[in-house]
């Protein structure tokens, strides 16, 4: 039921005791947790329903990290520039009335920064176009162009560029991940390849490309659900599969400069508040930033997590106060917010 290695025994008992309080909702079927700082010298992981840190699984909004690596990847490469026009890429008809709000057409004015840091102002296509309770009741394809079709009938939260507001949106990143594969003139599986994985040597994370691939099940309530059609086309979004031994390597470098250089977060890190079914969340340059002093710790905590969590109940963060690294799924499409909670009472009580 449960592996545990541990360093540390005030930090083990801390962690232990918050999975164990985790996985007893009825709601959690499966879970697995993985808790190192930066060296490795302290390294805990837990499983539960025949889970381990090397089991698949879907790592959904984490993703977008991978897309975020891979876009700043390439502009380091100056092959692009998070100042170039999203128009730049895309022909005239794909972008045309995309982004209309108040009557006026932003369209053409997006650029990739608005995408990277959620501040296009475009609604979402899985959660406000019902995308989401559909995918409860049956597996379905979807391609980008019926993406961007249920985008340009719904109405925009606001007029980019934006200062100050934040719409979280899946179209955002659906749309970083065209631009990579034009950039990088291969699919976005092989950017992903060229850039990431072998880079990392990781060798059990993908994204789903044929049934031959494996996609793991995910749990609405007490229902297994296999989504194998949708996931291959959320690809950019939220389509990656991995493991938590493998998602821990690459946490790690995204945040200590292995894959691209460090000093990019002095621009990634302006952070906005997103909409308010989002909670605590706000949104920096291509990943979560979950300040700890709020309700939710009393106002106790202190720093806060950065990285990002998934709607199936998938998590990666860092805790810089601690220097502590925590991956891991609940794997749970009707409580998004669990993970999240999970990984403040980390923060929280580790010593």
């Amino acid at each position: 039921m449960k592996k545990v290695i541990i360093i540390g025994a005030d930090r083990a008992q801390a962690i232990e005791k918050a999975f164990n309080s985790t996985i007893r909702s009825k709601q959690i079927h499966e879970a697995v947790l993985f808790v190192e700082n930066f060296k490795g010298d302290f390294s805990m992981n837990f499983g539960y329903g025949g889970r381990n840190i090397d089991s698949p699984f879907l790592m959904a909004s984490i993703t977008k990290l991978f897309t975020t690596a891979c876009i700043l990847i390439l502009q380091e490469q100056k092959k692009l520039s998070l100042d170039h026009y999203v128009e730049d890429y895309f022909d005239e008809t794909t972008l045309s009335g995309l982004h209309i709000y108040k009557g006026k057409d932003y369209s053409r004015k997006l650029i990739l920064s608005d995408l990277l840091f959620q501040t296009s102002g475009l609604p979402d296509w899985f959660e406000e176009g019902g995308v989401k309770m559909l995918t409860v009741q049956k597996d379905f394809s979807i391609t980008f162009e019926e993406m961007l079709a249920n985008i340009k009938a719904l109405n925009p939260h606001f007029a980019p560029p934006s200062s100050k507001k934040a719409y979280y949106s899946d179209i955002n990143f659906d749309l970083l991940g065209e631009i990579i594969e034009k950039v990088a003139q291969m699919p976005l599986e092989e950017a992903y390849r060229k850039l990431i994985y072998n880079p990392l040597g990781l060798k059990n994370t993908y994204l789903p490309i044929s049934s031959n691939d494996f996609v793991p099940n995910i749990y609405y309530k007490n229902e297994s659900l296999h989504r194998p059609n949708l996931i291959m086309c959320c690809r950019a979004s939220g389509g990656g599969i991995s493991t938590a031994r493998e998602l821990m390597l690459f946490l790690k470098a995204f945040f200590n400069g292995s894959l691209f250089p460090l000093s990019i977060f002095q621009k990634l890190s302006v952070y906005r508040k997103l909409q308010k079914t989002m909670g605590p969340i706000y949104y920096g340059g291509g990943y979560m930033q979950i300040p700890m002093s709020t309700a939710n710790t009393l106002f106790m905590g202190k720093g806060e997590l950065l990285g990002h969590t998934g709607t199936t109940g998938s998590f990666a963060f860092y805790y810089p106060n601690k220097d502590l690294y925590i991956v891991g799924d609940l794997n749970q499409m009707a409580n998004p917010s669990r993970p999240i909670r999970l990984a403040m009472k980390l923060a929280m009580t580790v010593k």
